[in-house]
């Protein structure tokens, strides 16, 4: 009857074990550490960097506890502060030596002490939050009045082509603040753009005016068209804060929306306030320019004349020069996709890009009146300029899917559409507040929060112990598999653990606590009864069941509204809290099963169980009928 399958134990097993093994990690604590990143989206950071830093290391008789490259970074590991700082310098001294335009940036940080063993099975602690393990916070300004004049701006050279499109002559098209001015020659002709006008750009509301004998029309955004550009300007930044930060390989960074036009960047793990400005600074625009094929262009290529008017003198990957017109073909708000490829013919590594709407029609018409003629892809990244590319176009594309070819390898291929796939920020940012935790703060706050969790533990455990016996030991036990699995559970997921998900755990104590005394009080019921022990477990076990599963139910669908529509630490609660409501049903009822059965399954002349004092009714009156 009480008797578990050898294979539900052998599950049981493995899960203590894999849970136990998933939890270590966590124990072993991080050390300071130097993490070295590209401070330019085309420098890369290789073995040959790994290389640099370990001979600057060696000069300076540092030695670091680790050294490995690690997705786009190169990070060394120190036993104190003192040698950590060392390091920095040392390595600051190596790879930057003209600081004015860093190559690469050099940061404190934070990383796990964590043996190579376990990290080879790919066990790993969890990424602790802002509070816990320390780090920088920003909180930055959208300049939206920069948006809405960007959006301006593109308005008005959309309209200039399509009056030109559709012959709809103009003496002359501008822009003042957000408001766009056009003049027109007579009457007709007003009337005639400004019936294009309000077909083509229903964002837009129009209104005519006569002044000194000229016929104007002044275009200006809707508000609610205001709004919808605020949102995407924002969206947007966010969007690219989160692709630059995470390439550089910031754990788990934080980046959220505060109101209407305030962003909240989190960096745990960074130290150096400095360095992180210089992450937020990479943000990068793109340019698509048409590349000045004339004499004097070739020979300011060459370094043997000036560069000519209305071009700009631009470096390639190579370090060779191209000039490139001044007049901005396309934008980066104008590409929504790029990704790495091969050419159907050849098998050439390749670039495909994807245009929007806007972008197709302008990039069409660009490569029909420029065939044979080169184009260069800019990137921008703290006011300077980088030629990523520049192909030759052999035909008018339309369709808005762009192939870029040429002499690339793969890698290149591919780091050049996560260039262009990682965007350009909307609206210029300012930072308004920052402010710097130290991992000695976020250690207080990590030793507060597991003294909570443990004395709540020891006090529950006590109590489960004095009242419910051998059966408190039970639940006890279960209890700690709960954390235990929790933990696990949190260190495989690489989820981000706070000072509320801590909160959360101290509270899966008490709802995994509260299924054991469901079980244990439907046991007593049964014998109170005068079910047999044996036929009390397994009822006891049965018919609790039911209850336990619908407590938890509720509680879990409360636990996912909070994921759903929470934000920041609430969010933070609400995924230890959901993970919590489900390890606690597994540890609860199948491994407090398990103990059970395993200590009294085979026992088939069971008189008693160790569950406290139960009340047993007599025919005479009530009387005590203590159990062992």
């Amino acid at each position: 009857m009480n008797r578990y399958p050898v294979w539900k134990y052998a599950i049981l097993v493995v899960a203590l074990l894999v849970g136990m093994l998933y939890t270590l990690p966590n124990f072993f604590g991080e050390a300071p550490a130097v993490q070295v990143s590209s401070a330019k989206a085309t420098v890369k950071v290789d073995a040959a960097v790994l290389a640099r830093v370990q001979a600057a290391l060696d000069a300076a008789e540092v030695k670091p506890d680790l050294l490995r490259l690690e997705g786009t970074s190169v990070r060394a590991r120190f036993d104190t502060p003192d040698t950590q700082l060392k390091a920095k310098d040392a390595i600051q001294k190596a790879l930057v030596p003209d600081p004015a335009d860093p190559m690469y940036i050099v940061a404190l940080n934070l990383v796990s002490r964590s043996p190579a063993w376990l990290t080879s099975l790919h066990a790993a602690p969890m990424y602790l939050g802002l509070d816990l393990r320390g780090g920088v916070h920003f909180m930055l300004q959208v300049d939206m009045q920069a948006a809405l004049l960007k959006k301006a701006e593109s308005y008005a050279g959309d309209i200039r082509t399509t009056l030109r499109d559709k012959s709809i002559r103009h003496s002359g098209i501008s822009r003042d603040g957000q408001s766009i001015n056009i003049k027109l020659r007579d009457e007709a002709t007003q009337t005639a753009a400004r019936n294009l006008i309000a077909d083509q750009f229903t964002d837009l509301q129009v209104n005519p005016s006569r002044q000194n004998g000229e016929f104007n029309l002044q275009a200006s955004i809707k508000p609610e068209a205001l709004r919808r550009v605020q949102e995407q300007a924002l969206k947007q930044n966010i969007i690219t804060l989160h692709n630059r930060i995470n390439e550089l390989g910031v754990a788990e960074p934080v980046i959220q929306q505060q109101g209407l036009d305030r962003v909240v960047v989190q960096l745990p793990g960074v130290q150096d306030t400095a360095k992180a400005k210089d992450i937020l600074g990479r943000t990068a625009t793109l340019e698509v320019r048409m590349v000045d094929e004339s004499a004097e262009a070739r020979s300011a290529e060459l370094g043997t004349g000036p560069v000519p008017f209305g071009a700009e003198r631009y470096l390639d990957r190579n370090a060779r020069p191209v000039i490139v017109k001044k007049q901005v073909v396309l934008t980066g708000e104008n590409l929504t996709d790029a990704q790495p490829g091969f050419d159907g013919q050849n098998q050439d590594p390749t670039v495909n890009l994807t245009l929007d709407a806007k972008g197709s029609r302008i990039f069409k018409d660009i490569t029909r009146e420029n065939v044979g003629k080169r184009m260069a892809i800019v990137l921008f990244e703290k006011g300077k300029g980088e030629v990523v590319t520049a192909p030759v176009i052999r035909a008018e594309i339309g369709g808005g899917r762009v192939q870029i070819s040429g002499s690339m390898s793969t890698v290149e291929a591919t780091d050049t559409a996560l260039l262009l796939r990682a965007g350009s920020l909307a609206a210029p940012m300012e930072i308004i507040e920052e402010y710097t935790i130290g991992p000695s703060l976020g250690a207080d706050n990590i030793e507060r929060g597991i003294n909570s969790v443990v004395w709540g533990m020891v006090a529950i455990a006590a109590f489960m112990c004095v009242y419910y016996l051998l059966f408190g030991v039970f639940s006890t036990v279960a209890l700690a598999v709960n954390v235990l699995m929790l933990v696990a559970i949190l260190s495989m997921l690489q989820a981000t653990l706070t000072l509320p998900g801590i909160a959360a755990m101290a509270l899966a104590l008490g709802v995994a606590i509260d299924s054991n005394v469901l079980i244990n009080e439907r046991i007593r019921e049964e014998l109170r009864e005068g079910v047999s022990p044996q036929m009390a477990i397994h009822t006891g076990y049965e018919r609790a069941w039911a209850t336990i599963l619908d407590s938890n139910v509720t509680t879990l669908i409360a636990g996912l509204a909070l994921l759903a529509f929470g934000s920041g630490p609430v969010r933070g609660f609400a995924v230890v809290h959901c993970i919590g409501i489900l390890t606690s049903m597994f540890s609860a009822v199948f491994f407090s099963r398990g103990l059970v059965n395993l200590w009294y399954g085979n026992q088939k002349k069971l008189k008693s169980v160790s569950i406290g004092q139960v009340w047993k009714p007599e025919a005479s009156g009530t009387t005590v009928a203590p159990t062992n």
